[in-house]
């Protein structure tokens, strides 16, 4: 029996040691078809490992090389955006993805936000959902290390500050915890899609009758609101709202 134990780890350990290395054969193909200019087949590399693989920031954002070097906007934009998603403090998929932004024809100013709200998303997604999840953590184990100093201590000043100190990491706890909460629910629900066609008609109801609106081009990033059959209602950054058909979006 332990001879058949150790040769099946064994040959699980062999057959993880191969799928490695078939892994980083495939990755150092892409790697090499790209640096020799052939970026189309380099993007189907990078697909076929995020296919078979799963996903990773550093995989969507070496596929969104590909595809700006393709001149692929609408594909470019929507990789280096989805290693944004995983990963919001890529800095290097975050230049790219603004150094692709200047290739979309639709040049649409953001609706007025005031300043402290903006400052408050800006800050909630600059973190992952677990990043803020540890944040929170992390400083509800100080405030029960303020509670026992509040009531163990003996001086008065300690316990005083031990209190305060107490108080405010419950606070930040708590409100870390709806940071995280927030951020996961937007990961889940997939609410932004980026126009993938070179160009589309927004329409006033979900059918193709339905009174123009205005036009997108490919690259144009929109917030989805609810869908319909084949339709869904997108909002653009300057708060226009309007109906367009699934399959000239894909969402983020």
């Amino acid at each position: 029996m332990k001879k058949i134990v150790c040769f099946i780890l064994v040959l699980s350990g062999c057959f993880l040691q191969m799928s490695a290395a078939g892994e980083a054969d495939l990755l150092q193909q892409a790697n090499q078809l790209y640096s020799e200019g052939e970026y189309r087949q380099a993007a189907e590399l990078y697909e076929q490992l995020l296919e078979e693989k799963g996903v990773a920031p550093e995989l969507f954002y070496n596929l969104g090389n590909a595809y700006f070097k393709s001149n692929e906007v609408g594909l470019s934009i929507l990789n280096y955006e989805r290693a944004l998603r995983l990963n919001p403090r890529f800095d290097d998929a975050r230049y790219n993805l603004q150094l692709a932004q200047t290739k979309v024809i639709d040049d649409i100013p953001p609706a007025q936000v005031f300043f402290v709200k903006r400052w408050i998303q800006a800050l909630v997604s600059r973190y992952t959902s677990n990043q803020w999840l540890y944040a929170s953590s992390a400083m509800f184990v100080l405030c029960l290390a303020g509670c026992l100093l509040f009531v163990f201590a003996r001086s008065r000043g300690v316990r005083k500050a031990a209190f305060v100190l107490g108080v405010v990491m419950l606070v930040f706890s708590v409100c870390s915890l709806v940071c995280s909460l927030t951020r996961k629910s937007d990961f889940l629900n997939h609410r932004e899609a980026i126009v993938m066609t070179g160009i589309i008609t927004v329409k006033s109801s979900p059918d193709r009758s339905g009174t123009d609106l205005f036009e997108l081009h490919e690259g144009t990033k929109v917030s989805l609101k609810s869908t319909l059959g084949e339709w869904v209602e997108i909002v653009i950054g300057d708060g226009r709202m309007g109906w367009a058909e699934q399959k000239h979006l894909e969402k983020i």
